[in-house]
């Protein structure tokens, strides 16, 4: 483009020397409104600038601007002076964002004037570039959806601009995307005004599907118009407004047909139209009420098996997926009328066989677009469970099974063993876990018996022989052991297979052994043999970790049996790197190895740990006593995470009375860990593999590790007052669990919580300190858990104690899944102490001590959780607010109904567009669910009702 004489004038270093010295004031953008020419210099900045430090400066300073109140008028003004692409697009974004975002800033009688104004730009802009149309477009409705005093909005747009051609792209970009917004998350316009335009938009949808009609009638076979009008066609069948009787007779769903049947039509146009039908299959689920629409979808898509067959002979895969994703949509739309009526009406089965067809494609992608509707099938008739049922459905589920194996070959030139991380292999895992789901129908030992015979029978090239077995291996589990004669013959046969076979065929079979644990526990005769093959496997670079895999679920399932072995065991996991196996197949081996480990003698077990151990702790004594300037790697992580799955499994059964055979080795190991803790106390990521081992140690000897507590709790707190890491609470938690109940433990344990809490709360407080540190809330909130179900009383009359509570009401607005659910969990905890008189001594203390707390902190804390819920937390955390709100009503029922009164009063009443957001009946309801529910759940479901007048 032409460089304009403003920034022709300006050299590049001025502009920036301009922005930068803006950029030192935008931290108060208020204080004065920057010139159109400075926006426009940052804006050609941002998408011109050969320096990316100068592009982010542009970018951090335009961020700043469109925060701003400034932000309405400057975007009005730029697309006004309709410069160049860049300034109006970054203009109408921003206008987009700000009605989106920080509608709430323009007084109400400034509506009608933005409207007019966003009008009028669509209209000067149209020919400028589709991207600006779109983003006005949505600006506009945005508007609408916000503007309680724009009524019948579909209806003016039509009026004013339906007359004039120019006007028809723009017209019909506005009616695509004002349903599409009206469930929009940028949007929180609440229900009410939700189910207001919505009848609005039904009332108006004949009138755009007839204007969509007349578009298609003056502008022809015009690609571009078609593509619009059938995206707009879709995204009102979307929102399910369409009534279904009127669209059954129309025109326009002939011409969708018609474009999808005709060979000559457009990849583009193709996709629109197969979007379109899929959004119509979508909107008429709930088949019964929308019958004539569902009958005339139902034909119309039965028509386009010769298409599809014509796609796959000009081998136009797009077309072939299009139609594939349309038969999959009518399957899916029409499942719960084919199995209630098969065969008949539109339980039609040919449906079943138009996806069947799309399964012999030779392309796996077209036949893994259906695997969510075999799923759902399976599902149903699983818990149907009619006989009568299966054998109808049985011949179509052989039928796929079929197909999927002969999908899963690989090709005949392939060399190696199957790739598990490449598309192909990530396919292979899915077609696994759908066999899984939908073998009952065929039964697994009748599939398993005939694709073994498959093998048996013929003599099939090394790719059939690899894809039967890698099915059979996802069966084998589902097959019953007991007097199977085909299990064992296989499991006889694939032992014996020599050297020679392919590598792709010796890995699938290891995995299938692997999967057959079972059949071996129940014969231990193929202990023997078995082992003997997988370690062949073992010695091989590409079948290492597989084989390991097979020996980690052996040990699982044959623990007993497998003691016998453990010197062999041992010996491999002595020698774990001489084995080139991948990190998790060493682990998985380690895992074995442990659990077999706990089914020794009680007097072998320390010995046998100890040595299992040895190799780990000597190479961590390695670390520590090398010179970290020789440039070798002084990771530990891989030691500690072996350590770790040693301890995490070894879990003996000690009788009570007993000394914990572990006890004795964790004690010796202690001092390599607290000083490998030390070396890397920076370090987050290394801190938590400790902590994680550490952990693991605690666990396995339960109290045994008791002489640990002093130092170990120690250490912890003077690290973590210098590099406050999280985990270090998590550890605590752990602590507190196991001695927590212990009268000696407890103060030194208070110790411990007060001297994590200062640092903690420190870094808490900082600005945004709740949002940047999830995980330190998280962990926080695990370990003040832990105190109150372990201690409550010690930790209730605490100093302590009111901070932590402070911080957990800061703490409900937090959007982080973890981080909320463990705040909520110690806030419902902490009440119940309270309530739940489990006969305990010391029940009225702690019912006394929470009334205070509470006479302290309800009424902040009931507003807080009204407030969260209605504007900071996704719905998925209501549940856990509702147990909250529960047990305060339980705990104080009149209390609660008072706090509950105030806090809704200071709820907004009304939207910043003049629209209701919530009625004083909505409020009084909703007051009186709550506080006369009798259980939780009715809590839960008052405040889901309630919260999306507010989402």
């Amino acid at each position: 483009t032409p460089h304009h004489t403003l920034v022709s004038i300006i050299s590049h270093s001025i502009v920036f020397t301009n922005i930068n010295s803006l950029g030192r004031q935008s931290k108060d953008m208020d204080g004065g409104k920057p010139s159109l020419p400075l926006v426009y210099q940052a804006v050609q900045a941002l998408y011109h600038d050969p320096d990316p430090a100068g592009k982010e400066r542009a970018s951090v300073w335009l961020g700043e601007l469109q925060r701003s109140m400034h932000a309405w008028e400057i975007s009005d003004q730029l697309l006004q002076l309709k410069q160049d692409v860049e300034s109006c697009y970054f203009a109408a974004q921003t206008m987009k964002m700000k009605i989106q975002t920080s509608f709430y800033e323009l007084p109400q009688e400034t509506h009608i004037a933005l409207r007019d104004s966003l009008l009028s730009h669509i209209q000067n802009l149209k020919d400028l570039s589709p991207i600006i149309v779109t983003q006005l477009a949505l600006a506009i409705a945005d508007l609408a959806l916000q503007m309680a005093s724009w009524k019948g909005c579909v209806h003016t747009l039509i009026e004013k601009y339906s007359n004039d051609v120019t006007s028809m792209p723009f017209l019909i970009e506005i009616l695509t995307v004002l349903p599409e917004e009206v469930h929009s998350r940028s949007l929180r316009i609440g229900s009410n005004r939700r189910t207001e335009i919505i009848e609005d938009l039904a009332f108006y949808s004949t009138t755009v599907v007839t204007l969509l009609m007349t578009c298609v009638e003056k502008s022809g076979s015009d690609e571009k118009m078609l593509i619009k009008v059938f995206r707009c066609l879709g995204s009102w069948f979307n929102l399910g407004v369409l009534d279904s009787n009127f669209m059954a007779n129309n025109q326009l769903l002939m011409v969708l047909f018609q474009v999808l049947q005709r060979d000559e039509t457009p990849t583009n146009l193709h996709e629109a139209a197969s979007d379109c039908v899929c959004s119509a299959l979508y909107a008429i689920e709930n088949v019964d009420t929308h019958m004539p629409l569902a009958i005339q979808l139902f034909q119309g898509v039965l028509t386009l098996e010769a298409a599809y067959h014509m796609a796959v002979a000009r081998e136009d895969l797009d077309k072939v997926l299009n139609y594939c994703r349309i038969f999959t949509e009518l399957c899916e739309t029409f499942m719960e009328i084919t199995v209630r009526t098969p065969g008949q009406g539109l339980g039609d089965l040919r449906i079943l066989e138009l996806l069947l067809i799309c399964a012999g494609h030779p392309q796996y992608e077209v036949v893994e677009i259906s695997f969510n509707f075999w799923y759902r099938l399976g599902e149903h008739l699983f818990k149907m469970s009619d006989p009568g049922l299966h054998n109808v459905f049985r011949p179509y589920i052989q039928r796929l099974l079929h197909s999927l194996a002969r999908h899963c070959q690989l090709d005949p030139d392939h060399e190696g063993i199957p790739e598990d991380t490449d598309d192909f292999g990530e396919f292979r895992m899915r077609v696994s876990d759908l066999v899984k789901d939908v073998i009952f129908l065929v039964g697994s030992a009748e599939c398993f018996s005939q694709l073994y015979s498959t093998l048996k029978e013929g003599n099939p090239p090394w790719e059939v022989t690899e894809a039967v077995l890698f099915i059979m291996a996802s069966i084998a589990k589902s097959v019953d052991p007991e007097n199977n004669p085909t299990l064992t013959e296989v499991l006889e046969q694939v032992v014996l297979l020599p050297q020679t076979v392919h590598l792709a065929v010796r890995y699938t079979s290891i995995e299938l052994v692997g999967e057959m644990s079972e059949l071996v526990d129940r014969h231990p005769r193929f202990l023997d043999p078995v082992l003997h093959y997988l370690m062949k496997g073992l010695r091989e670079k590409p079948l290492a970790s597989v084989a390991a895999k097979a020996i980690h679920n052996i040990c699982s399932v044959c623990r007993d049996h497998m003691a016998q072995h453990f010197q062999g065991l041992l010996d491999i996991a002595r020698s774990l790197d001489s084995f080139a196996l991948s990190t998790d197949a060493a682990i998985g081996l380690l895992k074995g190895t442990a659990l077999v480990l706990a089914r020794l003698p009680l007097e072998k077990i320390a010995e046998c740990l100890s040595d299992l151990c040895s190799v780990q702790v000597m190479a961590l004594e390695k670390l520590l006593s090398q010179d970290s300037s020789n440039g070798k790697s002084s990771d530990p992580t891989v030691w500690l995470d072996r350590l770790a799955v040693i301890f995490r499994h070894t879990n003996p059964i000690v009788e009570n009375g007993q000394t914990h055979p572990c006890q004795k080795v964790i004690q010796q190991i202690w001092p390599v860990l607290s000083e490998t803790l030390n070396a890397h106390q920076a370090d987050n990521r290394i801190v938590e593999r400790c902590c994680r081992c550490l952990r693991f140690a605690v666990r396995c000897v339960g109290k045994g590790s008791a002489s640990l507590l002093q130092p170990l709790v120690t250490q912890m707190v003077n690290v973590y007052q210098v590099y406050p890491h999280s985990c270090f609470l998590y550890l605590g938690s752990i602590l507190v669990d196991e001695y927590g109940m212990e009268e000696g433990c407890r103060q030194g344990l208070l110790d411990m919580l007060q001297a994590l809490c200062m640092p903690t709360f420190q870094l808490l407080e900082q600005p945004n300190g709740l949002r940047n540190h999830p995980d330190t809330v998280d962990d926080l909130f695990r370990l003040a858990t832990r105190f109150v179900q372990r201690s409550p009383v010690t930790l209730l009359s605490s100093s302590i104690i009111i901070h932590i509570i402070q911080c957990a009401i800061a703490a409900t607005t937090l959007d982080h899944r973890d981080a909320n659910c463990s705040v909520m969990k110690f806030v419902r905890d902490l009440i119940h102490t309270g309530v739940s008189n489990d006969h305990e001594d010391d029940f009225e203390v702690r019912k006394r001590l929470i009334g205070q707390a509470m006479g302290q902190h309800g009424q902040q804390l009931v507003t807080q959780l009204i407030h969260t819920c209605c504007f900071c937390l996704p719905s998925y955390t209501l549940p856990d607010v509702a147990e909250v709100l529960w047990e305060i009503m339980v705990f104080d029922r009149p209390t609660f109904c008072r706090w509950l009164e105030s806090a809704l009063k200071g709820l907004p009443k009304e939207m910043s567009g003049g629209a209701v957001t919530v009625t004083h009946k909505q409020l009084t309801d909703f007051h009186k669910q709550v506080t006369s529910a009798e259980e939780c759940k009715q809590v839960c479901w008052a405040v889901r009702e309630f919260t999306r007048l507010y989402r």
